[in-house]
């Protein structure tokens, strides 16, 4: 099974920069006006998965909401560290204080929280 997930903005060049320049995903492709969208996939490294972003179309881009996270196990301190300083952004707090405690959360341009966490996911 491969997996992509695909979320729509009304800012694509400054949700891009976020990930691709702040977070380090890699951009693998990207589309213009495809049947009236514009599209950037990300891949989120050693996982096969990647992120699409799409703008365009009939439909705004959806609000944000607290508990919608994209967590990220960067593997290390350092390495969370260099995606902080990265995204030149204040971490803000979690609502589940689960989060508060195993990583620093941030919000993309679009509201959207990301938490950056040090340890490897282990399952």
């Amino acid at each position: 099974m491969q997996v992509r997930v695909a979320r729509h903005t009304d800012r694509l060049e400054e949700v891009v920069a976020f990930y691709r320049d702040g977070l380090g995903l890699p951009e693998i492709g990207r589309f213009r006006d495809h049947d009236g969208y514009d599209g950037v996939f990300l891949e989120i490294p050693g996982t096969g998965a990647h992120l699409e972003l799409t703008t365009g179309g009939e439909h705004r881009a959806p609000a944000p909401h607290p508990e919608s996270l994209l967590v990220l196990y960067l593997g290390s301190e350092a390495a969370v560290e260099t995606a902080a300083s990265r995204i030149q952004a204040d971490p803000i707090p979690a609502p589940n204080p689960y989060w508060d405690e195993h990583g620093r959360t941030f919000e993309d341009p679009d509201g959207f929280r990301v938490v950056l966490v040090p340890e490897r996911w282990e399952p």
